[in-house]
């Protein structure tokens, strides 16, 4: 529920000016107008489920949409019942929608899947386990070219100019003495794009570990402290050690921030749940409303 310093949940992503949304929790829109986002760049908003926690802000967000001039479409993706949701609320409290709104369900939610691709991204949904059918998303950029290396290509006789653009683009050239240069005698090994995970409201299951791999942050429920492991368990939710311990099997973890916590516990009470993630796996931190935090990229050694 919320409290009158902790909003429902959700999270923000931003990325090269276009933003995406995952779950919309009661309120969303009031953090968003807090922290002066143009919220008509939200290109899709993904939730998790349907429970009203993570999906009662909806209808706020579609109707604060229409208040700007909007071309674009506004995707929604979710499990099953959640066109029945956004059309429900559509009919019944008259919408004035300006813009087109599309809405994708998931329809085997049960298997991982990417739901969403962009220029140089995809979002891939994965299988939880709850009282009502869940998944969790990962935000991934694809791979990147590698470093071009100038003193290799001096070396290898390509001169300066267009022809070192061309390698760049992973393509080989042709030299005026018969010679041809291949990128991968210039240019390094390919380098990953950045990866974001938001995982809440499930019990800690074997598949996430694979899921969850390489995320340069991972978001994730940290509901219960381990002396309420029996709640958490017959909720089917995670403790916030079960985090911490996803986050150290996954392997090539940046950071884990916890998130979506029990109610019982006051701001100052979250650091048990902090100190119990922090045993486990160091770069945990707690989440907090309108926390802004930059993903940087992560060189290979």
């Amino acid at each position: 529920m919320p409290l009158p310093n902790r909003h429902l949940t959700s999270m923000l992503l931003r990325r090269e000016g276009d933003l995406f949304l995952f779950d919309c929790g009661e309120g969303t829109q009031v953090s968003l107008r807090r922290l002066n986002l143009r919220w008509k760049k939200i290109s899709a908003i993904f939730i998790t489920h349907t429970h009203a926690d993570h999906i009662t802000g909806l209808p706020g967000m579609l109707m604060l949409s229409a208040q700007v001039d909007r071309s674009d479409p506004l995707y929604i993706i979710g499990p099953p019942r959640v066109r029945e949701y956004v059309e429900a609320n559509r009919r019944v409290l008259e919408m004035y929608i300006n813009y087109e709104i599309i809405v994708r369900e998931i329809e085997n939610p049960e298997l991982p899947q990417t739901v969403f691709e962009g220029d140089g991204f995809r979002v891939r949904s994965f299988p939880g386990r709850h009282t009502r059918t869940c998944v969790g998303y990962s935000f991934i950029e694809d791979d990147r070219s590698g470093v071009f290396n100038p003193d290799a290509a001096t070396a290898a006789g390509v001169p300066r100019g267009p022809l070192w653009s061309v390698l760049q683009k992973g393509e080989s050239v042709h030299l005026d003495d018969g010679r041809i240069v291949p990128p991968a005698a210039v240019v390094g090994p390919r380098r990953p794009g950045r990866k974001v995970t938001y995982l809440t409201d499930s019990t800690k299951l074997d598949s996430f570990t694979h899921e969850v791999t390489g995320s340069d942050l991972l978001i994730c429920e940290g509901m219960f402290d381990e002396s309420l492991r029996e709640s958490a368990v017959a909720k089917k939710h995670m403790t916030a050690r079960d985090a911490a311990t996803l986050a150290v099997e996954a392997r090539n973890i940046g950071r884990m921030g916890l998130i979506h916590y029990s109610p019982r516990y006051t701001d100052r009470e979250l650091k048990i749940l902090l100190n119990e993630a922090r045993e486990v796996f160091r770069e945990s931190f707690l989440t907090r409303d309108r926390q802004q935090l930059a993903v940087e990229y992560r060189e290979p050694d």
